[in-house]
């Protein structure tokens, strides 16, 4: 089953709630919040503080994507805020694997992120430990980004990885998901679709996610 996480990056903060309301109305299951600590990214969002207040507006889960340093600093301020899904980088985990436990011991599902320039394989030792792996199609930093193809060979890789290992995580991707992209990236193998400008970008976000979340659907049909 492939489901929508509108991203709130892209989203009117002033009008906040009621646009996560819209997006779910629109299809989206999961909402992604893209917290950005200005080091580990070139780009400041949002803390735990918005994370609570969100929690109050919405029953949907919250999928935070932490780019930040020192993510075991604030895992457990996340989620004691509300999260439940908690994904880290591997590229900002000196000790991935205890990285990873501490979101599980708090509560969490706990998913691994990998940049654009990371190979699929650097995951290999935690692939069993992790509930999702997040693939950036883009640089993080900034939303409405155009998408990295190579994005697609690893998507497909950490498929076969799965079924070759018998293992569980889900397949996620962020960056660049809008009509045009959406297809070859669910055919690839990805499950979780990460899409804020697509959503929130223009016009009504439960219009743009039921949009989205159909091609998304359509495609799965078209899976080889």
């Amino acid at each position: 089953m492939v489901e929508l996480a509108p991203s709130i990056l892209s989203a009117d903060f002033a009008r906040l709630a009621e646009q996560v309301q819209a997006a779910a109305e629109g299809g989206g299951t999961v909402i992604h919040v893209d917290v950005m600590d200005g080091h580990f990214v070139p780009n400041i969002t949002i803390g735990p503080l918005v994370v609570r207040s969100l929690r109050k507006a919405t029953e949907l889960p919250l999928d935070c994507h932490l780019m930040i340093e020192n993510p075991d600093q604030f895992i457990p301020e996340f989620a004691e805020a509300g999260a439940d899904w908690i994904s880290v980088h591997q590229e900002a985990c000196r000790h991935l694997d205890r990285t990873l436990h501490l979101v599980r011991d708090h509560g969490a599902r706990a998913g691994v992120v990998v940049n654009p320039a990371t190979p699929v394989e650097t995951l290999n030792e935690v692939l069993d430990i992790v509930d999702y792996v997040l693939v950036m199609s883009v640089n993080p930093g900034f939303g409405a980004q155009k998408f990295i193809p190579n994005a697609l060979h690893k998507i497909r890789k950490l498929a076969d990885l799965r079924a070759q290992r018998g293992l569980h995580y889900r397949i996620e991707v962020d960056g660049g998901i809008d009509l045009n992209t959406v297809a070859e990236v669910v055919r690839a193998g990805a499950e979780i679709l990460v899409a804020g400008n697509a959503v929130f970008g223009n016009g009504d976000p439960k219009i743009n996610a039921r949009k989205l979340l159909k091609a998304a659907t359509e495609a799965t049909l078209q899976k080889v």
